[in-house]
């Protein structure tokens, strides 16, 4: 028998990171997987704008339709994807997560190019802010997280997460990179926490 998670999940909203799309790499091994099962109606992976304000409101249009969705967030879609877990008490999957983009990005503000789209645009400090504005103090219900990271991630340190995320559960996968390449080899563990068996 489904357990009632199952019974009810909607769909797994794919949320990428910095400069990504839903183009990228572990979007696509979900959205793979969740196709070969019959399942790939219960896919959503929407292009999220360079304003966080913005791309939460693209997720919240996302949500409307599937309230009873799941949420898999990478890098920046992790951070992403805690204030929406928080906001609509959804189950979250985080992967190599950013933890304080508003700091990680200050250096980066200026001319950007979307590495998937080729969209062209100006990361300013008002985008930092909006960020800010993300920030969830303090998780409220650990049981609705799972946290996959890298040791070896060589643009965010993994240590910062783990602390974050502290009583949820937590896979710290050694050495690996920020792209958690292996990721199809956790696809498993992620599916069954969203509520869909593998």
């Amino acid at each position: 028998m489904r357990n009632a998670v199952t019974a009810l999940l909607s769909v797994i909203v794919y949320l990428h990171g910095f400069n990504s799309s839903p183009a990228s790499f572990k979007a696509g091994v979900l959205r793979e997987r969740l196709a070969r099962a019959g399942r790939a109606a219960e896919f959503a992976a929407p292009q999220l704008p360079p304003s966080p304000r913005r791309a939460i409101a693209v997720v919240q249009e996302v949500l409307a339709r599937h309230p009873a969705a799941a949420l898999v967030g990478s890098s920046l879609g992790g951070y992403y994807a805690t204030w929406l877990a928080e906001q609509h008490g959804l189950r979250a999957v985080l992967v190599n997560p950013a933890v304080r983009p508003y700091e990680l990005l200050r250096d980066y503000r200026g001319p950007q190019r979307n590495l998937y789209t080729g969209e062209r645009y100006e990361l300013t400090a008002g985008h930092l802010a909006e960020l800010r504005e993300l920030e969830v103090a303090q998780i409220t219900r650990p049981e609705r997280y799972l946290l996959l990271v890298a040791t070896g991630d060589e643009v965010l340190d993994y240590r910062r997460a783990v602390e974050k995320y502290r009583g949820c559960a937590q896979v710290v996968a050694e050495s690996g990179d920020h792209a958690f390449g292996n990721f199809a080899a956790y696809l498993d563990t992620v599916l069954r926490f969203c509520g869909i068996a593998a």
